[in-house]
């Protein structure tokens, strides 16, 4: 995929207001850190009360997940994750404006031995990321480090699709981005020996997907995985970056190749997939993204977890002649 340009039409006035925002966000991003993670503590709890369907669904993904802890319990771990949800905006503005320099200092590594060692003999690497509310600041980390190449899903709005991609893609040389459609774009990279960014611990339905536990609960799980690993002939690498509690920077870290996978059975896959992002989750539930539904697909005659939901509407958008 070609790298963006920038192009006049981005200076229409309709664009503008977008503009504005990223202006502001690059100076919010010059802040001393201290002072960004307390205004995304704060921006967190604003969102807390100003966004009810999220708070609604964090608070039944809870309630599946974690049934052992008390109401009192899940309602501080609730507080703490939309406190994590507005650092995360923060942590982007850090990710896209910040020189890598700045952002060097802020993170340690560990484990970067099982990225390179397979990839010194020429095989590629499912690079498995999980939706932790660092995600994105951890991308960039982990560019930093190694040649990695990312997957992309373009954004309506083309001044916020520019910019996004402009700061993805700053803080590593040489790297590609595949669209999240673009299966064989990335089967190449990974048969050429190339490490590719992937995280599979979302919801996108069933049609390429299997029932697989997550939590006791059957959750929709891409068998893309193991597909990957499969005809990739690549090994799956998992990672996570863990914001550190005082405030002085963040973990890096990258596990041990789950060797198992691909096993030639994608839900046996699947399952060991979502046994590790439990685990990950579990040493660390108050900075897991929640807020996203991730059992919106259910099997035949199982009721709608997110019932009640309000759903956000898609524009519709009017033909030309």
């Amino acid at each position: 995929m070609e790298k963006p340009r920038f192009r006049a039409a981005l200076l229409y006035p309709r664009y503008w207001p977008t503009w504005l925002l990223f202006g502001f966000w690059f100076l919010v991003a010059q802040l001393p850190y201290r002072w960004q993670l307390g205004l995304g503590r704060v921006l967190g709890r604003l969102m807390l009360r100003l966004a009810p369907a999220r708070r609604t669904i964090a608070e039944r993904n809870l309630v599946l997940c974690l049934p052992e802890l008390s109401a009192a319990e899940r309602a501080d771990l609730l507080r703490r994750n939309f406190e994590s949800n507005g650092i995360a905006l923060m942590e982007t503005g850090m990710a896209w404006f910040r020189s890598s320099r700045w952002l060097r200092k802020r993170f340690t590594i560990e484990g970067l031995e099982y990225l390179r060692e397979p990839q010194s003999r020429g095989q590629g690497v499912v690079l498995m990321a999980m939706h932790f509310t660092t995600l994105e600041l951890g991308a960039a980390f982990m560019a930093m480090c190694h040649k990695v190449d990312g997957m992309y899903r373009p954004h309506k709005n083309p001044v916020y699709d520019y910019m996004q991609r402009k700061g993805r893609e700053r803080h590593g040389e040489d790297s590609e981005v595949y669209q999240r459609k673009d299966v064989r774009g990335m089967l190449r990279a990974l048969k050429r020996g190339r490490a590719v960014w992937y995280a599979p611990d979302q919801d996108y339905g069933i049609k390429q997907g299997v029932f697989a536990p997550l939590f006791g609960i059957p959750a929709a799980t891409v068998t893309g995985t193991s597909r990957f690993a499969r005809v990739g002939r690549a090994l799956v690498v998992p990672y996570t970056t863990t914001r550190v509690d005082d405030g002085c920077g963040y973990r890096v870290k990258i596990y041990p190749p789950i060797e198992e996978i691909p096993s030639g059975d994608e839900l046996k896959d699947a399952i060991l997939v979502n046994q590790f992002v439990e685990a990950r989750i579990r040493e660390n539930p108050a900075q897991y993204m929640w807020v996203h539904r991730r059992f919106k697909t259910r099997p035949e005659g199982e009721p709608n977890v997110y019932e009640g939901v309000r759903k956000k509407k898609k524009k519709r958008r009017k033909n030309r002649r």
